[in-house]
């Protein structure tokens, strides 16, 4: 037997499905008494290789008790190498170590074409993260996951934003949601009775119920949409009313928001933004004199401005 085919064969039994010995016979061109040599001989190697009888039986590869080496090609392993780097700096506690160690393994093993594929796209590459996010237990994220992924029950306490009380919640997990440096839970809240997001860092003590989730229509098939959704929704938003001195056709509409002319010289800006600063320094950016009628938050923070800008030219 090759070292070629046996790591032909173990390729083949990686991917998730059950293969018939007739069909890796004839994949690896030789008879299926080989095929059951070659399975012992990974079996020895430590590979859980489990046989099912039958005419629908085959071969798979199971999980077992101890890691053995992985087979991977080279987009793979250049995939799980940026993969590593990527991890090495997000907010799950503990995991910067770990996945530091893992790359400096993995980048031990890589053949040199690889290891300067790799080398060139990480130092290519800056990951904009913001500023730091809170730590998340790797222990609780793993608990959730497990739980989202084979459809059952969570119990945990929730601390409350800006508060140090906690609820215990009840849950049937959806799905977990990476936002920058944030995770977030999708999931049905039982006590509540309605779909509700829930931010890692502030879940404490998971522990999964058993019990399997009821069948339910999840609130969006896209889960990370659904988030992004929720989250721009809870922004609070100010609608400002403004006449412009200036002709609308002059006004950059597309950017600003509905523009309405009022005569030759003057229009009438509708806009918003989530913040009054960022509409305050759009409209004097226009070059042109304005009147603002709402919101009142807009108006106070122009005159609050304009003092500061007068006292800052000794005015």
């Amino acid at each position: 037997m090759t070292s070629a085919r046996l790591l032909t064969l173990l390729s083949l039994l990686q991917t998730s499905r059950e293969w018939p010995g007739s069909e890796l016979a004839d994949r690896l061109g030789v008879s299926p008494r080989t095929v059951r040599r070659d399975v012992e001989r990974l079996r020895d190697l430590g590979y859980p290789v489990e046989a099912t009888m039958g005419p629908a039986g085959g071969y798979r590869l199971v999980a077992g008790t101890a890691m053995p080496p992985l087979l991977v090609d080279d987009e793979e392993a250049v995939a799980i190498a940026v993969a590593l780097r990527t991890a090495a700096g997000h907010p799950v506690g503990g995991i910067e170590e770990a996945s530091l160690r893992a790359l400096a393994k993995l980048e031990q093993v890589l053949p040199s074409r690889l290891r300067q594929r790799v080398g060139a796209l990480n130092a290519a590459t800056v990951a904009l993260l913001g500023e730091a996010g809170p730590r998340i237990d790797p222990d609780d994220l793993t608990t959730v996951a497990v739980a989202a992924a084979s459809r059952r029950g969570l119990r945990f306490a929730y601390r409350r934003a800006g508060e140090d009380g906690e609820d215990d919640r009840l849950v049937e997990p959806y799905r977990l949601v990476a936002a920058g440096r944030r995770w977030y839970l999708v999931a049905y809240d039982l006590g509540r009775d309605d779909w509700r997001i829930f931010r890692m860092d502030r879940v404490r003590r998971p522990r999964p119920t058993g019990v399997p989730n009821a069948p339910r229509r999840p609130p969006d098939e896209d889960a990370a949409a659904y988030v992004t959704r929720k989250l721009y929704s809870l922004v609070p938003t100010y609608r400002a009313l403004v006449t412009l001195r200036a002709p609308a056709d002059e006004v950059p509409a597309a950017r600003l928001g509905e523009v309405e002319p009022i005569d030759a010289d003057s229009c009438r800006l509708r806009t918003h933004e989530d913040t009054v600063e960022w509409l305050a320094q759009r409209l004097t950016m226009l070059g042109c004199e304005f009147t603002v009628h709402e919101p009142p938050e807009l108006i106070a923070y122009l005159r609050s401005l304009g003092a500061r800008a007068l006292r800052a030219t000794g005015g």
